[in-house]
């Protein structure tokens, strides 16, 4: 059986670079393609609805409510790292109070995940299927349904800056948010930076993380400056703290100058060095931290993965990734359900599928 878990199978966007006159990245995910992409343009994205969502209100912590279900999801954890300690968030916060149930993925790419293999349609109803079965499997929280929109993904060829990511349009972030709103749910950007920054990328989408229901996620299986420059694909990527409380420190300010409830920073992880000194992340009142864990295989891989990376190196809540055509490539019965996952320590908060 593998050491590690595999990597997330996310397969490089072929794009045809136009401006530059670049051919069609080689993809470096064992034969996986998607549809051609345009870059991103710098011209204004529009707001897609009011700030008058759901998810904007700022209701004050109930700190009582907060520490039980936080006992809840320590699930019975005897090592003393569970639960997190850390400021109470300020107030509208999402977590603890919520589960909340994602389908992963990009519209130009029917291989990248749930959002963008099928129409949408098809892809809501089948997102509300799994918020059902979540809802069902543990009644004690509301589930919100997300869209987890890759907004800039690490590419098999650098460039006309040589930095191996794209930019998707703005356009496509207002379609997401769009569909989001219309099922009262949470929007995610993620980001895979290849030979990029995240103080270089993560800014282009303020306007969008100033929304209260749209979050962050970032990926360091495609972070490669660390990794002396090297393609995204060759080897598995990472951060370490500072990257991340960059992220943290930069949405943290969003949250100030809006006034609005805190953010939520989705980090992607299945190896243990794709983070370093996760000890030195920052905790903050008005950023939550999910460390997902994002790795595909058989169940025991999985479920040991969780326990190497997640439970043992705690950071503030945990996450669960889905696949719904990786996990079973020994068989179908490999496919976790919810009442399986909900036996974790801890039980994750955030799930994903893709």
């Amino acid at each position: 059986m593998r050491k590690t878990l595999n990597r997330s199978f996310i397969p490089f966007l072929l794009v045809l670079l136009t401006s530059c006159g670049n051919s069609q990245a080689t993809n470096e995910k064992k034969g996986d393609s998607a549809g051609t992409v345009v870059s991103n343009s710098p011209a204004s994205a529009s707001n897609p609805g009011s700030n008058a969502t759901p998810f904007s209100s700022m209701t004050p912590i109930d700190t009582a409510a907060y520490d039980r279900i936080l006992h809840e999801l320590a699930n019975g954890d005897s090592s003393g790292k569970w639960p997190v300690k850390a400021p109470y968030p300020t107030p509208g916060a999402i977590l603890p109070y919520h589960r909340i149930v994602a389908f992963y993925g990009n519209l130009y790419s029917k291989r990248m995940g749930a959002l963008g293999e099928y129409p949408k349609d098809e892809m809501i109803a089948k997102l509300k299927g799994e918020v059902k079965n979540w809802q069902a499997a543990d009644t004690s929280l509301p589930v919100i349904p997300a869209l987890h929109y890759v907004a800039v993904t690490a590419q098999g060829a650098p460039g006309k800056d040589g930095k191996f990511r794209a930019r998707m349009p703005y356009h496509q972030i207002d379609t997401i948010i769009n569909w989001a709103n219309e099922i009262n749910g949470l929007a995610f950007v993620d980001i895979q930076v290849g030979l990029s920054t995240l103080p270089a990328e993560v800014p282009l989408f303020e306007k969008y993380l100033s929304m209260p229901n749209v979050h962050l996620g970032v990926d360091p299986e495609f972070a490669m400056l660390g990794k002396g420059g090297r393609k995204p694909g060759s080897v598995i990527g990472t951060y370490n703290a500072d990257d991340i409380n960059y992220v943290i420190d930069y949405l943290a300010g969003i949250v100030k100058k809006n006034n609005i409830p805190p953010k939520i920073l989705v980090v992607h992880r299945f190896t243990n060095p794709m983070i370093r000194d996760y000890q030195r992340i920052k905790r903050v009142p008005q950023v939550q931290i999910v460390m997902d864990m994002d790795g595909w295989g058989d169940k025991i891989l999985k479920k040991s993965s969780y326990l190497l990376y997640e439970k043992r190196d705690p950071v503030q809540f945990t996450g669960f990734k889905i696949f719904y055509k990786n996990d079973i490539r020994s068989g179908a019965d490999q496919l976790y359900s919810p009442q399986e996952v909900l036996s974790f320590q801890p039980k994750p908060i955030y799930i994903q599928y893709q």
